[in-house]
């Protein structure tokens, strides 16, 4: 599930990026504006692709614990 997360953000920057490349050759305003756009698009997919995974590493913990606490049970 993560993966699939950092995957679409991958995309969706690369795709906001050859889409501020392929247009006219000098920066203008919406080109700045365009930029500012893809890091910002990019420091909120890293940060999305941290936060799942931190979550999913917490999740996978809470686990374990209870199945430790479910086996020491039956003993």
């Amino acid at each position: 599930m993560k993966k699939n997360a950092q995957k679409l953000g991958a995309v969706m920057v690369a795709g906001l990026f050859l889409a501020v490349l392929s247009g006219c050759q000098k920066e203008g305003p919406a080109e700045t504006a365009g930029k500012k756009l893809d890091a910002a698009v990019g420091n909120t997919s890293d940060a999305i692709g941290d936060a799942t995974e931190k979550a999913g590493d917490k999740l996978e913990e809470a686990g374990d614990s209870i199945k430790d606490a479910t086996r020491s049970d039956g003993k």
